[in-house]
């Protein structure tokens, strides 16, 4: 299973434009609200404040595409894994992978922020439980893509994939492999 990175608005056309013609839309409005929430977070990560002192599992703030099936089932893992789990749907995520300093060869269709860290894709619960206990001086960890047998794309065959950490300027190292 794949899915689109920010799916498009779904709504009655007319509605919109007859909404849009008085200046508000629901759509400039949940925009709003959303780029609103990832500031609030991004902010908070951003001055160290979203995370603490290392946790076996913490919270989990995850922004990704409505429409994404493969997204649900990263935070199912991540939930059978001890995490608590916050999910923002939106529509476009560029600002939150901007904001997270994601670098462009690592984005995949989710972004999370958790324990100060931004992780980016289909990163396993056990990698993200280690960069919380060894709180290395990194921006986050990416999976690159989306391959078939990391959690939440559950693919049939086996793919072997890294975990990449990743930092401010963009440079990457090994994380892990699977």
């Amino acid at each position: 299973m794949r899915c689109s990175i920010g799916a498009g608005h779904i709504g009655n056309a007319e509605g919109d434009r007859a909404m849009d013609a008085h200046g508000s839309s629901r759509r400039k409005l949940l925009y709003g609200i959303g780029i609103a929430a990832v500031g609030a977070a991004g902010a908070a990560w951003g001055l160290g404040l979203a995370g603490g002192a290392p946790a076996v599992a913490g919270e989990v703030t995850v922004y990704k595409s409505p429409s994404c099936g493969c997204c649900g089932g990263w935070v199912a893992h991540m939930r059978a894994n001890g995490f608590r789990v916050t999910v923002n749907n939106l529509d476009d995520l560029d600002p939150v992978k901007e904001l997270a300093g994601v670098p462009d060869a690592l984005v995949s269709c989710h972004t999370a922020f958790v324990g100060g860290y931004a992780i980016e894709g289909h990163a396993p619960a056990a990698s993200v439980l280690r960069l919380l206990a060894e709180r290395p001086a990194a921006r986050g960890l990416a999976v690159p893509g989306m391959p078939a047998s990391a959690p939440g794309m559950d693919g049939p065959e086996a793919e072997p994939y890294t975990v990449l950490a990743f930092d401010a300027e963009g440079r990457t190292r090994f994380w892990d492999a699977y």
